[in-house]
This record gives structure tokens, sequence and C-alpha cells, in this order.
């Protein structure tokens, strides 16, 4: 199941992105920039790099259900 990831570079979000894992929605985030996968460091379970640029995906919290 997909949850709704923020990816952040430094303090600023920049993409909203749809995943299983908080890796998976950094590295598809940095992906859709058109950069190759083995372009990609893994740096940890939500922090990705490229070219020294870190990218970091946070778990949005769930929306509160009305009615």
């Amino acid at each position: 199941m997909s949850k709704k990831y923020e990816i952040y570079s430094g303090r600023r979000v920049v993409s909203t992105q749809y995943s299983v894992s908080a890796t998976q929605a950094a590295v598809d985030y940095v992906r859709s920039q058109g950069i190759k996968d083995d372009e990609i460091r893994r740096l940890g379970v939500d922090l990705v790099s490229w070219r020294g640029a870190h990218y970091r995906a946070v778990l949005v919290s769930a929306e509160p259900q009305v009615g």
C-alpha cells in the first residue's frame, strides 16, 4: 500500500510522493528529475544523495477522517 511522503532538500519541501517506503519515495523523486539510478546514493532508510545534494522522505501524518 502506498503512503504519502514529503521530499525535503534541506528545510524545503520539494515534492510530495506516494510510495511503499521512504527510500523508494526519495529515489522516485530524484529519478523524476532525470537522474540515472546508478548516480543516486542511498544513505539511509529515508535519505538519498545525488552529487552532494541530500533528499529526505518524511511520512505525512494521516489526514483526520471526517464523518
